[in-house]
């Protein structure tokens, strides 16, 4: 009995081992993937020098650039001060002399250099190294050692270069020399300037998986069952014993699925072989539920895995039809959507991690679930956040073909190039399951001719070659660019796509669909003013899938399109110096929310009612409103000094009936119809309080809103969107710089200068406000606030401790807060 006993103890300590063995030797083997994946890829960020300059030859190994400036990427020059100011003429980054004017948002490009030296490690012999680049604006040209590796003219587009035969043997000094050409009138927005987005240096076995070589679907998702089918390119000879092991992990790190493929030996060149693998029960992915997969795919030599590569994807469906609308996953979604360019505000062009993924969050707490790239193809952390956090994606290639919009711009390459740069954002983009449609273009002169049309075939085409798994459109305006041509010649243009997108054309949706009743309509642009009249449309006609206003967050650029006027001058398309911003977002240029934005909410069914109030207007002026303007209301009950004037209040709501309370007295009650745009509009003498306004039904109240007078301000109150952030270069904090009253309440009417200084292990890398017109430095130690409130970014050195931030302004007490770094 005793024997027996033992025997069991040791049996069972037997299994245990091995069962810690297996662990150990599991977790062994994931590491060592997470390690190889890593080491493919190694992030070329840091470590750089600059000089915003034309220089004679920089691309000279031997050529001193001790005197440049050193720097981490992404980085954007143009959102920098320009380093000779003149009064009168320059103001921080901008410039009455900037060729791009208003279009640009006065900011300056020119020529700028980049070098960085760096040496490879003995286990990178025999590699074959790449260097790649997700985005250059706009003309690049790059050496390594002397060695001219190529031109790359499209500012948005990703694009690589061999460097294995031009690199030094192990332990000797590289140099990389980047030269960057933003000259001319190019673009009709802020672009930024320089190497606004990551790059990277990737090292491989000569036998690897090619870079976007990965390509994921899911062709059939039914009955509790989905089929994954992967797609994989591997380059290099293949000698011995080889195989491609491929895993499909769920969210949670569950293997779900895995397989394994022999390759045919002494095979040279690119093999592209197919996979075929079932998930059961998988997990959709939608935006209130963004599940996302994990494809691992591995090449294996003998016993030894020399290449590994780690895919995101989503398992979804996509349907379109004028019958039944967009359908996500078989049931019909309403697509509440909003443009946005490619820029972060304060922090211009610079595509650092944590302001790509800010923006998804801010667009997905206000409503948002869709969202246009205008006008070419995002940051791949945009896309990656998009995916993460649920919000579905436009991808769009370009705003021009052959026809200019400006002088410079890329309808010079587009003839030489649009099959390179369309090819590049398809192939590093079709394995995001965020992104529903590819859009080929934008407002295209040539749209509707003949020779345009061809383009849009040759365009589409392509598209269909490399990923037919999502329907094609494009961006069409009315003939604003050719007077006299009448929307219906429009038809050639749509007869091309699957989607037919319609820029601010909602007045045609009906008749369109009664000439064509199988066109599938996005409104791909629409001004806040028509949020109502759109959104009307897309609830009652499946054939109108959804709606993007121009624009989700405001932007650099286009100055002052959405401005107001109260003078009897010409209403300009733009505004002239000091503006710089379109100022027509319902997000404001720093994450705030705007006065379209509350109405939207009312309009989305979001928010049952909304108060504002319309600021003064000087006696015996009016209001004249721009296309993408709105008017000048706040949500604020604080106005000094007008005392009994009579204040013109809106109440927006879709309740029958609407209340107005003037410190708890009634001031008079309105009903609300479709004709009256959910808007009530009263009278209201001012005096301070507390303003109140509730929704009824059925005489009960459905929902309130309050707005109460302001005190005087006493203090500023920091405000940081995160307490601990990462100690690394790719991640910020942003803080809310508030001026508050006794109680910390917002002061919406306090305008006073701010100054800041920061220390512990961070930087400022960005200051501003959402004042359309506060030309001063982005990256200075002060600002004004704006109604309010302005902003401060914090950037980690990438060491871990603490960054601490003080605010101070004259007669406040100041603030401070501390934010951790781990």
């Amino acid at each position: 009995m005793l024997i027996t006993t033992v025997r069991r103890i040791a049996l069972v300590t037997l299994c245990l081992f091995s069962i810690l063995c297996v662990a150990t030797l599991l977790q062994s083997c994931a590491l060592d993937r997470k390690s190889l994946v890593e080491s493919r890829s190694r992030q070329f960020d840091s470590g750089w020098r600059f000089t915003r300059d034309s220089v004679n030859g920089a691309e000279d190994p031997a050529f001193d650039d001790s005197k440049w400036r050193s720097l981490d990427l992404p980085h954007d020059w143009s959102i920098e001060d320009i380093p000779q100011q003149v009064e009168g003429k320059t103001i921080g980054p901008f410039s009455k002399e900037s060729p791009g004017g208003t279009a640009t948002g006065h900011v300056v490009g020119g020529t700028g250099w980049y070098r960085k030296k760096f040496m490879l490690a003995e286990t990178d012999t025999a590699k074959s190294i790449s260097i790649y680049f997700e985005g250059v604006y706009m003309e690049s040209d790059v050496w390594l050692n002397g060695q001219h590796l190529g031109y790359h003219p499209y500012g948005y587009t990703s694009f690589s270069y061999d460097i294995s035969k031009y690199c030094k043997p192990a332990g000797e000094e590289n140099v990389i020399t980047v030269k960057v050409a933003n000259n001319g009138k190019n673009s009709r927005w802020y672009s930024g300037s320089g190497i606004y987005r990551h790059v990277w240096l990737n090292v491989t076995d000569p036998l690897h998986i090619d870079q976007w070589g990965v390509y994921i679907t899911t062709p059939n998702v039914a009955n509790g069952k989905a089929s994954i089918r992967i797609r994989t390119t591997i380059s290099g000879a293949i000698n011995g014993d080889v195989k491609v092991v491929t895993k499909i992990f769920d969210a949670n790190g569950k293997d779900v699925n895995s397989s394994e493929t022999p390759l045919s030996k002494a095979s040279t060149g690119i093999n592209t072989f197919f996979k075929d693998l079932n998930v059961t029960n998988p997990k959709l992915l939608s935006p209130d539920s963004p599940n996302l997969y994990k494809a691992e795919v591995s090449i294996v030599q003998g016993e030894k895995e020399t290449d590994a590569t780690v895919t995101y994807f989503g398992i979804r469906t996509i349907r379109f039809s004028a019958e039944n609308g967009f359908q996500l996953n078989g049931t019909k979604r309403e697509l509440k959507r909003g443009c946005v360019h490619h820029e972060n505000g304060i922090l211009g062009s610079a595509a650092i991690d944590r302001a790509e993924e800010r923006r998804i969050e801010i667009l997905k707490s206000n409503g948002f679930n869709a969202i246009r790239c205008s006008h070419n193809p995002p940051s791949e952390k945009f896309l990656e956040s998009c995916d993460r956090l649920g919000m579905l994606v436009i991808d769009e290639a370009f705003d021009h073909w052959q026809q200019p919009k400006n002088p410079e711009d890329y309808h010079r390459f587009f003839d030489e190039w649009w099959e390179r740069d369309l090819s590049s954002m398809i192939l590093r983009d079709r394995n995001h399951p965020s992104v529903i449609l590819w859009s080929i273009g934008n407002e295209i002169h040539e749209r509707a001719d003949p020779p345009g049309v061809e383009i849009a075939k040759k365009l589409k085409a392509k598209v269909r070659e490399l990923d037919s798994t999502r329907p094609v459109t494009e961006a069409v305006c009315q003939f604003w660019d050719f007077p006299g041509r009448k929307w219906e010649e429009s038809a050639a243009a749509f007869a091309v796509l699957d989607v037919d997108g319609y820029n601010y054309e909602w007045k045609h949706y009906e008749s369109d669909h009664k000439a064509f009743p199988n066109r599938i309509i996005a409104g791909t642009e629409s001004v806040p003013q028509d949020a109502y009249e759109n959104w009307q449309l897309v609830e009652r006609d499946p054939y109108v899938i959804g709606d993007f206003v121009w624009t989700a967050i405001d932007y650099l650029g286009e100055s002052g399109i959405g401005h107001t006027m109260t003078d009897t001058g010409r209403m300009e398309f733009a505004k002239p110096w000091p503006w710089f911003n379109a100022y027509c977002g319902d997000i404001d240029l720093c994450g705030f929310k705007k006065p379209q934005s509350y109405f939207r909410d009312v309009v989305w069914r979001r928010s049952a009612i909304e108060l504002a109030v319309h600021a003064p207007l000087p006696q015996g002026k009016t209001e004249r409103i721009s296309y993408w303007g709105w008017p000048d209301e706040q949500q604020s009950w604080t106005w000094p000094g007008n005392e009994g004037k009579l204040m013109d209040v809106n109440v927006y709501s879709r309740s029958p009936l609407v209340r107005l309370e003037l410190n708890g007295k009634i001031i008079g009650e309105m009903q609300i119809s479709d004709t009256s745009k959910l808007t009530a509009k009263f009278k209201v003498p001012y005096q301070p309080g507390i303003l109140k306004a509730v929704a009824i039904e059925n005489g009960k109240s459905v929902g309130s809103v309050v707005l109460a007078t302001r005190n005087a301000p006493t203090h500023i109150h920091l405000v940081p969107d995160r307490s601990k952030i990462k100690a690394s270069r790719n991640d910020l904090c942003y803080v809310d710089i508030q001026i508050v009253d006794d109680q910390d309440r917002l002061v919406p009417n306090a305008e006073l200068p701010v100054t800041f200084s920061v220390s512990g292990e961070g930087e400022i890398a960005g200051v501003g406000s959402g004042n359309p017109a506060d030309m001063t430095s982005f990256k200075g130690s002060s600002k004004k606030t704006f109604r309010g409130r302005c902003m401060v970014i914090l950037r980690p050195s990438g060491k871990t401790g603490q960054i601490k931030l003080r605010a101070n302004a004259n007669g406040l007490d100041g603030g401070e807060v501390t934010v951790e770094v781990e």
